[in-house]
Parts: C-alpha cells; structure tokens; sequence
C-alpha cells in the first residue's frame, strides 16, 4: 500500500428493495437468508453491512422493525461488522415507515438520500415473461411513475431525528452532481459534522450513467466543495458496471460498496450466489491493486461512528 493511502472500506448491500424473487435465486429474502449472507459477507472482508427487509412470505420489501429483529440481532452477535441501516426504504414507503427501525435501533449507520429523483428499473421487467410472485410485475413496471420522494425537510428531519438526536453516522447517497451540492447546504446549515461518507451512485435510471468520467467528475466536485481532507468517499456502480466503477474508484482512492442490492452478477452472465462472493472478488482486485481492506474497528474510526455499544439493541 502507498505511503499515506488509507485502507478501503467495503460496504455490502445484502438485498435492497429493487430486484425481485424472479431475478435470482439467490437474493436474501427470508430473515434467516439476510442473516446469513450478511454474515458470510462480514467474515470475507465487509467492514460495514447496509441493511434492508424483505416480507418473508413473499419476498417483497418491508419497513416492519418486527421482521428487522429476526435478523439485525443475529449479525450483530455474530460479526463485528458497522449496522448501516437503510432510510431509503423503497419508493413506495412513507418517510415515518422508513424511519420506524432506525429510531428503534439507533445503529452506528444508516444511508441517507440527498434528494428526490426518478428512481426507475422499469425496463427490466421486459426481460422476465414470467413471475414467481403477483407483486412483482407492477412492482418494477410501477416504477416509470414514482418519484423516490427524499426533499429538503424530509433530509433535515433525518438529520435531526437520527443524527443529532441518536448519534447516528450516515452513507450520504449521492446519484446526481446536484445532491453534493444539497449536501453542502446542510454542512453549511450545521446540520451535518464531518468526517462525512459520500456514497457516488452511478448506473440507475434518472441518476448520474456509469461512465468513468461521471465519476471523475463527481469525486472532483465532492473535492472542491468539502476538500480532499473533508470526506471519505465510496463508489456504487450498479448492475453489470459493479466492479469496473469500483475498481476505478479504489484507484482514485475511494471505498468500494458491493451486494446483490446492486448486482445480482459476479461476472457477465453470471448471477452471484451469494454477497460474499463479490465481497471475495473486489478483494482480490484490491489486493492486485496494493491495497489494503479496512477492518470494521479501522472503518469505525475513519467514519467517526458511536461504536456498537451505542446502539440500542
């Protein structure tokens, strides 16, 4: 590793709330499989694990604490892993659904979205003719019309509630050059005290495409509005981009967050059995790379998180 170049933090993102049962066999859904994979993806190197809830009768997302608290305990007896807690829920949940958890849990982390957007996977639902669950089709198709709500006094709230009231640290979720700069007001509200986490999310419909130089230019615009010194940022590339962007982003001396959240693939055309796998993948390219991967004690440090004892459970 280079003479001053910190480690790199992974992030992974067991399950989310955009791809459903038909797009993988392999996709957590039941307690029992979040669990599972999360704690197969901490003990391959993840220092940090972003975590959302399936229904699992049907797979379908769920903000219910009930169903959290049959599989965020059990990771946390059994890894040492940072809880990173969605806010964002789903597009269809209100901001009080998405929140019921985080409140109850108070955990080290969670994500939070700098702003509202199309949010969109519409076109995918013309790759599958057939469905394992009802829900699914209109599911994904509903998305052309829905706005993934997250406005300015939603993001204060969080803050507010969350951040001021609770401790909690936050994986600002950065789609557009636009929500750093929604991120720079809060800063300067005083709202939001460093060392800030950016996550770059490149390749959804209605956010910033996978290209290598919308990345560039947003890791150059994070540096000019908080300053090289002022954040730690990761790299998200979605789909089929997962690990050229994050390849890209550890050179450019980021972290990386991977997760069948992101891509249900390991390779083209190959679906990921598990997350753990592509957490082994991005860790071989580091090691390729010189570099060396963060352990969850070193992430709590560089990120400024309570630390576990903090949180309620």
């Amino acid at each position: 590793m280079a003479q001053g170049q910190e480690k790199v933090i992974i992030t992974c993102a067991v399950t989310g709330s955009v791809h459903t049962p038909t797009m993988s066999p392999y996709l957590a859904l039941t307690p029992e499989q979040i669990a599972t994979q999360a704690i197969e993806a901490a003990e391959a190197g993840a220092a940090i694990l972003h975590l959302h809830a399936r229904d699992p009768l049907d797979g379908r997302p769920t903000a219910d604490p009930r169903v959290f608290d049959q599989f965020v305990p059990r990771i946390k007896a059994s890894t040492d892993a940072v809880i990173n807690i969605t806010t964002g829920g789903s597009t269809r949940m209100t901001l009080e659904e998405r929140l019921a958890y985080p409140l109850q849990e108070k955990p080290e982390m969670c994500s939070l979205n700098m702003g509202s957007m199309n949010f969109s996977v519409h076109p995918l639902a013309r790759k599958y003719s057939q469905w394992q669950h009802d829900w699914e089709k209109p599911y994904v198709e509903g998305m052309e019309d829905l706005i993934f709500r997250n406005t300015f006094r939603d993001i204060k709230h969080i803050l507010q509630v969350l951040g001021k009231e609770c401790g909690t640290r936050f994986e600002f979720e950065c789609y557009d050059l636009g929500h750093l700069y929604s991120l720079a007001h809060f800063v300067d509200e005083g709202l939001i005290e460093g060392p800030l986490f950016i996550q770059g999310v490149l390749g959804i419909l209605g956010g910033l495409g996978a290209d290598p130089e919308n990345l560039v230019t947003l890791k150059s615009t994070a540096d000019r509005l908080f300053g090289r010194g002022g954040y730690r940022f990761s790299v998200l590339g979605a789909g089929r981009h997962q690990m050229p962007l994050l390849t890209m982003g550890a050179v450019l001396g980021g972290n990386v967050r991977v997760g069948l959240e992101d891509s249900l693939y390991l390779g083209k055309g190959q679906l990921a059995r598990n997350c753990a796998e592509q957490v082994r993948k991005i860790r071989r390219i580091l090691d390729e790379l010189s570099l060396e991967v963060a352990t969850p004690e070193e992430a709590r440090a560089m990120l400024g998180v309570k630390g576990r004892a903090a949180a309620a459970s």
